[in-house]
């Protein structure tokens, strides 16, 4: 499988010709990630991590897009492609919950979690859900919900974040000691912040199995 980050959240997976998409938002090259892809997975409702517009256009131009969202997400996002008169809104558009296993696009895709982190007691908390693709790559959305009996192979790991602290980035590495994990969730950070949250990641996830690797925008790896 093909693992190609873009900027902040988005990543694009690619297998036997399928396309998957996750989080493709604001902060990233949304557009590009969404070329060709069959589906679309959304942790939450956050635009940095949905660009509702640039999925618009993609529902639109290309029939065989289908969106997996959190139920808020899905019917706000049905709403507005209704009034954008998108072919097939309903069909397309479907509402996942945190425990569930679909096979969506050719990927067996498992969901956990159910709440954003939390962060400041006066913002609203949202609902978000974590995707573990073919046992594999996890992508916890805005969250550092650990998924329960399954061993992750590839992690996706928030390095910076507004509800996040360094030492919290740390104990989720930890926590899931997946074998290797890359960055998202980094659109915020100027290089010096980035060495240092990636050097205390790197150290630490050593200690217990995980390699971690920086990845740049459109750099792509096997998994």
């Amino acid at each position: 499988m093909k693992l190609t980050k873009y900027t902040h959240a988005c990543v694009r997976l690619e297998k036997d010709g399928n396309v998957l998409v996750i989080d493709p938002g604001i902060y990233s090259e949304s557009k590009e990630a969404l070329e060709g892809a069959q589906a679309v997975l959304v942790t939450h409702e956050h635009p940095d991590h949905i660009d509702q517009a640039v999925l618009l256009e993609a529902l639109t131009m290309n029939e065989r897009l289908v969106v997996h969202a959190p139920e808020g997400v899905a019917r706000t996002l049905t709403k507005a492609a209704a009034e954008a008169s998108v072919d097939s809104v309903e069909e397309r558009i479907r509402a996942v919950d945190p425990g569930s296993a679909v096979d969506i696009a050719g990927f067996d895709v498992k969901t956990f979690g159910g709440q954003h982190a939390l962060i400041h007691g006066q913002i609203p908390v949202v609902a978000n859900i974590g995707y573990l693709i073919d046992g594999n790559v996890f992508h916890p959305g805005d969250s550092f919900v650990v998924p329960d009996g399954i061993q992750v192979k590839t992690l996706l790991v928030p390095i910076h974040a507004p509800w996040s602290k360094v030492g919290e980035v740390v104990d989720f590495v930890i926590s899931v000691r997946a074998p290797q994990a890359y960055p998202v969730h980094d659109g915020l950070l100027n290089e010096v912040g980035r060495g240092l949250v990636e050097g205390h990641v790197t150290r630490f996830g050593a200690r217990y199995g995980t390699t971690y690797s920086s990845l740049a925008p459109r750099q792509a790896v096997e998994i």
